[in-house]
């Protein structure tokens, strides 16, 4: 079933984020990656990878994961709660984030990510 292949790399992904797994990242995002950050700010796939030169996850937590399947596109909606530190900075993050996975090749690819912050009282 499709949604068990998309769930399957939405946790290869998630724990590639958590560890820093570059190679990884490197494998499973689109070469034409896009991110938009809680702020809106862009990242390219590099930049993506690179921000892993200054951002550490120390906890990374996934919820509310929803799944959509389309021809050769997935969407991915979840809650994300994640504890991290960029440069000497502590960052703590609740935000909703919707992914879109694209067929390419036969192989599935991250393609884009865009990170909302959650509404006050923090669910739905």
């Amino acid at each position: 079933m499709i949604e068990d292949t998309i769930r399957a790399l939405q946790d290869e992904f998630d724990r590639a984020e958590l560890h820093a797994d570059r190679e990884t990242l490197q494998r499973l995002l689109a070469d034409d990656f896009v991110s938009i950050g809680p702020k809106g700010f862009l990242l390219d796939k590099q930049a993506w990878i690179d921000r892993h030169d200054l951002f550490e996850y120390q906890e990374l937590q996934t919820s509310e994961l929803d799944i959509r399947v389309y021809d050769g596109t997935a969407i991915v909606r979840d809650v994300q709660r994640n504890k991290a530190r960029y440069k000497d900075e502590r960052v703590e993050l609740a935000v909703r984030v919707s992914q879109v996975w694209v067929k390419q090749q036969d192989d599935w690819r991250l393609a884009a990510i865009q990170f909302s912050p959650l509404a006050e009282g923090g669910e739905s």
